[in-house]
């Protein structure tokens, strides 16, 4: 009798768990969805370094930037037509032109002793976040240079590319925006990202691209420029 009672507490344990199983398997699934993007309070995710954010902020003007390289509207008198953008190679400006006697003066870097060149080109082709092919010439005197290199924040084109004629040269951001205000580059016209994206959305392939001399005494059309304290030492930065 004591084997029987035994045996019925074990079936009876054993059809407890039956039915308990039998309970949790007929309960649906439940799982919280995967999140893109990190919850409120926290400052990144998981997959922040497969996205990249195109958004450069373009309104505040970087600290370290001297004010007369920050991006302004200034007074244009000169004969260029609106749309036409104008290289001032020895203040280190590129005007804008736009209409009502204005134009749009960016501070940029351009090409450092031995490299930097003038006269008259047209923008050919637009580029969001270009790749980087160095030109032979420019591999021939820093092999070491990458031979492919693929657009974005660390590409030293920048965030936008505008390519001059059929010439090596372009105006381009850059990933070294302390570079702006000097004479580093090896012929290209660089500027900072947040400005060469306002620059980007103004312009149209097409434009005009006049690109004065290092001996040239400034823009005619445009008041001499402010004092400036720009370094312009020659520096060992590529492009």
């Amino acid at each position: 009798m004591a084997r029987s009672a035994k045996l019925s507490l074990v079936i009876g344990a054993v059809g407890a768990l039956a039915l308990g199983i039998a309970g949790m398997s007929a309960a649906p699934a439940k799982a919280d969805p995967l999140s893109l993007f990190a919850p409120d309070g926290y400052r990144s995710s998981s997959i922040d370094r497969y996205i990249r954010d195109d958004r450069v902020e373009e309104t505040a003007p970087r600290a370290s930037t001297p004010a007369h390289l920050r991006r302004q509207v200034v007074s244009y008198a000169g004969a260029e037509a609106p749309g036409t953008i104008i290289i001032d190679t020895p203040n280190t400006y590129l005007y804008l032109v736009m209409p009502g006697g204005k134009a749009m003066r960016y501070g940029i870097g351009v090409g450092r002793e031995g490299f930097t060149w003038s006269g008259v080109e047209h923008i050919t082709r637009m580029a969001e976040w270009p790749d980087w092919h160095p030109p032979a010439e420019m591999i021939a005197r820093q092999p070491y240079l990458p031979r492919f290199m693929a657009g974005g924040p660390s590409n030293p084109l920048g965030a936008r590319a505008m390519y001059l004629g059929s010439s090596v040269y372009r105006i381009h951001g850059t990933n070294a925006p302390d570079t702006i205000g000097q004479r580093v580059s090896s012929g290209c016209i660089r500027l900072a990202n947040e400005d060469v994206i306002d620059l980007y959305g103004r312009v149209k392939t097409g434009a005009k691209v006049v690109v004065l001399p290092m001996s040239s005494r400034g823009v005619a059309g445009i008041s001499a420029p402010s004092a400036r304290t720009a370094d312009t030492r020659a520096g060992a930065r590529i492009n």
